[in-house]
């Protein structure tokens, strides 16, 4: 379903989207609208609409197949530029990294934490093409650290 009023291939509203400044266009750039190929585009391009939902209903089920403590039922996945999700995180030795690319388009969300009752700490979930990840930070993103990041 190409929203072709706006140069969309997944059907997102690209009027309203808060990346839109840094965005070159999906159809524009047949799926890399920020440089490098969206993992959500190629989907559709390759398969269709329907394989990109299957895509996303299984990686949804690995998620919740973790059964991470504490951490709400994964329900939704959603396209989420890498810039915006590409946490540093302190490794053990002292060393900060990133693991994700800044141009790179994933699927994630924000599940609740159920554990934490002040709702300061959150969890994250990221899936690329060939990975899993799950994080938690705190308020504002602050101090995340990796709770799972398994290949697939």
């Amino acid at each position: 379903m190409e929203n072709t009023s706006n140069g969309s291939i997944c059907g997102a509203d690209c009027g309203a989207c808060e990346f839109r400044d840094n965005c070159k266009g999906c159809r524009q750039t047949k799926g890399c609208p920020f440089g490098k190929q969206c993992m959500v585009a190629r989907y559709i391009l390759v398969g269709g609409m329907e394989k990109y939902l299957e895509f996303k209903r299984v990686l949804i089920d690995e998620f919740n197949a973790l059964n991470i403590h504490g951490m709400d039922r994964v329900e939704e996945l959603y396209p989420l530029v890498g810039k915006y999700v590409n946490l540093e995180y302190t490794l053990p030795g002292g060393q900060r990294v990133k693991f994700l690319s800044d141009d790179e388009v994933y699927l994630g969300n924000q599940p609740k934490n159920l554990c934490d009752e002040s709702g300061e700490r959150c969890y994250g979930v990221i899936a690329g093409m060939g990975f899993l990840l799950v994080c938690e930070y705190g308020k504002d993103i602050s101090d995340p650290e990796i709770v799972a990041f398994m290949r697939r």
